[in-house]
């Protein structure tokens, strides 16, 4: 498996957090996992899309186009045949770029990973004849056309702000504490907050939170309960149920399936894959 993140150009970074590709000739035959991480991204798959699990359970084929909303449950995917696909990753305050701006959650919604055609059809087939049609899917005509999409839309420099402080402190800071910061009403910040992110401060800084913790994990880095207590858990017990909510399982189980994906278990390739990243 080959992940690889671009920093993305000038009139792009305002907006969008990295571009990454994604390319793996013999994907891992099981179902493979992703975790929330608090962004949002556009996807253009290049070579056979991969399947979903659904609420339902049931496994659905993606559209070439898809818009990845926020989420606050793991991502199920399965590969059927070699993947190669972009993404474009969004920085978390340019979530509702596709809806303008307008109130929106879909964090709760049934199906978190859309067909990006549905939310705007010309912008999907543009970008996804651009991204296919050039050897290099970020060439600037795919530049230009994400650029074009996005240059009437304006991010809220107060939830900027917000989102900020969240990911400075990985989650560990208190939403009040924030919204004093950033000279806000409490309920202000999480009614816009809500509206441009796609989840509450108080949902996001668990996701934030969530992630330093994989990311500790992932080094194997001290003990569970010492873990616990510098992400903000009460104790190793309130790192155990938030962890095992999100991701599926406990911490001390999370930690033995990363390392062996570092020893040859594809098991969880592709969510390490996002959760170490590879910058160029």
């Amino acid at each position: 498996m080959e992940y690889v993140e671009h920093s993305p150009p000038a009139a792009l970074s305002k907006y969008v957090q990295c571009l990454w590709r994604l390319r793996d000739a013999t994907p891992a035959t099981a179902p493979q996992t992703l975790y929330p991480d608090g962004r949002c991204e556009i996807i253009v798959h290049l070579a056979t899309p991969t399947q979903i699990l659904t609420q339902d359970g049931n496994w659905y084929q993606q559209t070439p186009t898809l818009f990845a909303a926020q989420a606050t449950r793991v991502i199920r995917l399965r590969a059927t045949s070699a993947i190669d696909c972009v993404g474009v990753r969004l920085h978390p305050a340019a979530c509702s770029i596709l809806f303008d701006a307008q109130a929106r959650s879909l964090a709760d919604s049934a199906d978190v990973v859309l067909d990006l055609r549905s939310l705007d059809d010309t912008f999907a087939a543009a970008l996804q004849l651009a991204a296919t049609a050039s050897a290099d899917p970020f060439a600037p005509a795919v530049t230009q056309i994400l650029a074009d999409r996005f240059q009437t839309f304006h991010t809220d420099p107060r939830i900027d702000a917000a989102v900020h402080l969240i990911d400075q402190a990985d989650g560990n800071v208190a939403i009040a504490q924030v919204a004093r910061a950033i000279g806000s009403s409490l309920r202000t910040l999480q009614m816009r907050f809500l509206s441009a992110v796609g989840v509450t401060p108080k949902v996001y800084a668990r996701v934030r939170r969530l992630q330093a913790t994989i990311r500790q994990l992932d080094d194997d880095r001290g003990t569970l309960a010492a873990m616990s207590l510098e992400n903000g858990f009460a104790d190793q017990a309130h790192a155990t149920r938030d962890i095992r909510r999100i991701a599926g399982m406990t911490p001390g189980r999370l930690r033995r399936a990363l390392a062996a994906e570092r020893n040859g278990d594809r098991t969880l390739a592709l969510a390490a894959a996002f959760v170490r990243g590879v910058k160029l």
